[in-house]
């Protein structure tokens, strides 16, 4: 996959010090990887690069909405998502990114692309199971929903107490008169 242009952090110009870049992010970053599990994308991202002598730190803070579907009822809702994350940036004979938290560039290298590390943080901030809002607090109003609620099986603790021998009510009052 070819790296957006717009995404390069050119850091050989910079003086040592702290350096801000802002992104606003949204629907077409995730058309650009082909991922189809947002409906629509608002997420703004802060990146403080600190630049030093022999290491670059930077720091990722995202914060904003995405549009998913429930995974219950299917319905679509926003998901507010925060995350932040901090990169260390070293320089090396090659190119090394085993260690989540230390890139090494090579030598000569001028610039850092940073859009796998934003899509990634948007994706990594999203919650695994995607609850519509209304669903936990009973507002939702859903043919799902009604549909779900008529097949669940019914409290049947009624029935069982009638049919129940007499005798074992009163065995069961020996567990409860300690």
């Amino acid at each position: 996959m070819k790296p957006m242009k717009e995404y390069a952090i050119p850091f050989v110009g910079l003086k040592v010090g702290n350096h801000d870049f802002e992104y606003n992010i949204d629907q077409t970053f995730f058309d650009y990887f082909e991922y189809e599990d947002f409906n629509d994308v608002k997420v703004k991202v802060d990146i403080t690069l600190n630049k030093k002598s022999t290491l670059l730190e930077l720091h990722f803070e995202i914060s904003g909405y995405v549009n998913i579907n429930c995974d219950v009822t299917n319905e679509p809702y926003n998901q507010n998502i925060e995350n932040n994350f901090d990169l260390v940036v070293k320089f090396g004979q090659e190119y090394n990114d085993e260690n989540i938290d230390i890139l090494i560039l090579p030598h000569g290298e001028h610039e850092i692309n940073v859009q796998q590390y934003i899509y990634e943080l948007i994706v990594l901030a999203v919650p695994v199971k995607r609850i519509h809002p209304g669903v936990e607090n009973g507002t939702l109003n859903s043919e799902i929903l009604d549909k779900l609620e008529e097949l669940s099986p019914k409290e049947e603790k009624e029935k069982e107490d009638k049919d129940i021998d007499p005798r074992w009510n009163t065995l069961k009052k020996l567990l409860t008169d300690k």
